[in-house]
C-alpha cells in the first residue's frame, strides 16, 4: 500500500487590502486595548473605530470645526485640504492648491491655522477667507517647512520647523535648508517669532499639557525617536528643563498628538515592526496606557464632536474616529 502523500501546509491568508477594510463587527471594538488597566475609564464598550474617508496619498492635521460640524485634513502630496460633514457624511475639497499645508489647528477666535511646506510659512484663514500670512522666515531667511502648530491661550502660536517638505518634490519642492530645525513662538501682540527651543532635531508634533504648564514635543532626528518634556516659564513665553519623557524603543515613529483634560498623551503611531499603526495612549508620566490599532499608519490627530469625546486620526490613506470616555483639551 503506498504511503499517503503528504498534507501541504495550508498557505498563509494574505493581509487585506486596506481599501477592503471594515469596521469589527463587536463590541467591545478589539481594536481598542487597554494595555495598563488606567487606560479602561478612557474605553467605551459601545463604540468601535469607524473609517469616514479613504482615497488620500497622505492624511495629516485633522482639525475639528464644531461650528459647523465639520472636520478639515490634509492630502499633503495632492496639495490639497479635505473636508468631511458630519451631517452628511460628505467628502470634498475644501481648499486646492494648499501649498502642500500639514499641520493645522484653530486660534482662540476660531479662524484655521495652517502649515505650508511648500510656501514655507505659517498661515490664518480670516473669517471672509483671506490668508494672512504670521510667519515665513526668521533672522532673514526662510523657514524650512513648518510641520505642525498648537496655540497658547493667550493667543501665541507655536510650531515646528523640521525640514521634511524641502527634502524632495514630493510634499512641497526641493530647496537648501538654511536655518536650524528650531521650535518657535509666535507673539500674538508684536507678531513677532522667538526661538523656543534650538535644541531638537527635525521637531515634529507638539502639545501643551491641560495647565500649559508643560509643552510635548516629537524630536523625530534620533533612533529611537523620542517625546521630549519642557516646562513652560517666563510668563508662558519660554521652555526650561527640557528632558525625555517618551522613547519610542518599538522601534515606532511618534507623529501628531493631542492631550486629554487628564493630561494622556494620544499619539499618532506606526511603522517599524508589524503592530505598531494606530494610536499609542501614555500617560502623563510617560507610560503607555493604551492602543488603537489601525490598518495603516497614524499620523496625526485630533479631539472633535459635541463634547471633544470624538477622536479624529489622520492615517496614511484614510481618515478613522473613535468615540471614547474621556475629552481633549480645549483649545488643542
Amino acid at each position: 500500500m503506498p504511503s499517503p502523500r503528504p498534507r501541504r501546509p495550508a498557505p498563509a491568508t494574505p493581509p487585506r487590502p486596506v481599501g477592503d477594510w471594515q469596521p469589527s463587527p463587536r463590541y467591545p471594538d478589539p481594536l481598542v486595548r487597554a494595555v495598563d488597566p488606567s487606560f479602561a475609564p478612557c474605553m467605551l464598550a459601545l463604540a468601535k473605530v469607524e473609517r469616514l474617508a479613504t482615497g488620500c496619498r497622505w492624511a495629516e492635521g485633522p482639525v475639528w470645526f464644531g461650528d459647523g460640524r465639520y472636520l478639515l485634513w490634509s492630502d499633503i502630496p495632492n496639495n490639497r485640504i479635505m473636508r468631511w460633514d458630519e451631517a452628511t457624511g460628505g467628502v470634498s475639497v475644501f481648499r486646492s492648491p494648499s501649498h502642500h499645508a500639514n499641520g493645522h489647528t484653530r486660534d482662540r477666535q476660531g479662524r484655521l491655522l495652517s502649515c505650508e511646506h511648500d510656501a514655507r510659512r505659517v498661515t490664518r484663514t480670516e473669517y471672509d477667507g483671506a490668508i494672512t500670512v504670521l510667519a515665513d522666515s526668521f533672522d532673514g531667511k526662510p523657514l524650512n517647512s513648518p510641520n505642525d502648530l498648537v496655540c497658547k491661550s493667550d493667543g501665541s502660536v507655536w510650531f515646528t520647523d523640521p525640514p521634511f517638505g524641502i527634502l524632495s518634490f514630493y510634499e512641497g519642492h526641493k530647496a537648501a535648508v538654511e536655518l536650524p530645525t528650531n521650535v518657535y513662538r509666535w507673539d500674538p501682540v508684536t507678531g513677532r517669532v522667538a526661538v523656543v527651543a534650538g535644541d531638537i532635531n527635525r521637531p515634529n508634533g507638539l502639545a501643551f499639557s491641560p495647565d500649559e504648564s508643560k509643552l510635548y514635543i516629537v524630536e523625530c532626528g534620533p533612533k529611537p525617536r523620542l517625546i521630549r518634556a519642557y516646562d513652560v516659564t517666563a510668563g508662558g513665553t519660554r521652555l526650561a528643563k527640557p528632558r525625555v519623557l517618551i522613547t519610542a524603543d518599538d522601534g515606532g515613529t511618534p507623529d501628531g498628538f493631542r492631550v486629554d483634560v487628564d493630561g494622556n498623551l494620544w499619539c499618532g503611531w506606526g511603522m517599524g515592526a508589524a503592530g505598531l499603526d494606530g494610536v499609542s495612549v501614555f500617560n502623563p508620566r510617560g507610560k503607555l496606557i493604551g492602543r488603537i490599532d489601525l490598518p495603516e499608519r497614524c499620523a496625526n490627530l485630533c479631539f472633535g464632536g459635541r463634547h471633544r469625546n470624538r477622536l479624529f486620526m489622520a492615517a496614511s490613506t484614510s481618515v478613522y474616529s473613535l468615540y471614547v470616555n474621556t475629552q481633549g483639551v480645549a483649545g488643542g
